[in-house]
């Protein structure tokens, strides 16, 4: 199986081993570098000096390895260190590029046991998607507007919705 080597950014889905819930990624370590965000101000690219706690709740529920007789005490992050990273690249503040397969060394835990779901990128439709579907199928999915006119023009511009009584 091929690793995934997607980058990870402000909002990734992480998840610990001995927690129960998860948490997202809060990149606090850097305001310079973005991924995935044409406007330049929330997908900030997660890195290797991302430490301690950066995550927006700070905590993954309740952590396994520290009971408390009939529960468990609060899981709270304390990564000292990350694996996996994209080591080809840099950031100015002296980090590595985290990837989906990279994961968290915490203190309590003392091994690699923060894991992502999601790299906090989100997937954005262009021109050329639209172009490759059929024009039966954007009838079928998009039986008001027609794509034969929107194709043709600035994708913002022109669309025309017929109405039709359902």
């Amino acid at each position: 199986m091929a690793s995934d080597k997607s980058l990870v950014c402000q909002g990734a889905m992480a998840q610990c081993q001995q927690g129960f819930v998860p948490d997202l990624l809060k990149v606090l370590s850097q305001k310079k570098y973005y991924i995935n965000d044409q406007a330049g101000s929330d997908k900030l690219i997660g890195n290797t000096m991302d430490l301690g706690i950066p995550f927006e709740a700070g905590t993954f529920g309740q952590c396994k390895l520290q009971p408390t007789g009939s529960s468990f005490m609060p899981c709270i992050p304390n990564i000292i260190q990350w694996d996996g990273a994209y080591e080809k690249v840099e950031l100015a503040n002296g980090g590595q590029i985290l990837t989906k397969t990279s994961k968290a060394i915490c203190a309590i835990a003392g091994s690699a046991v923060i894991e992502f779901m999601t790299t906090g990128q989100m997937g954005a439709p262009s021109v050329t998607n639209f172009e490759e579907v059929s024009q039966q199928m954007h009838q079928q999915l998009n039986p008001l507007i027609n794509m034969e006119k929107v194709l043709k023009k600035n994708p913002l511009e022109g669309i025309e919705i017929i109405s039709k009584n359902f």
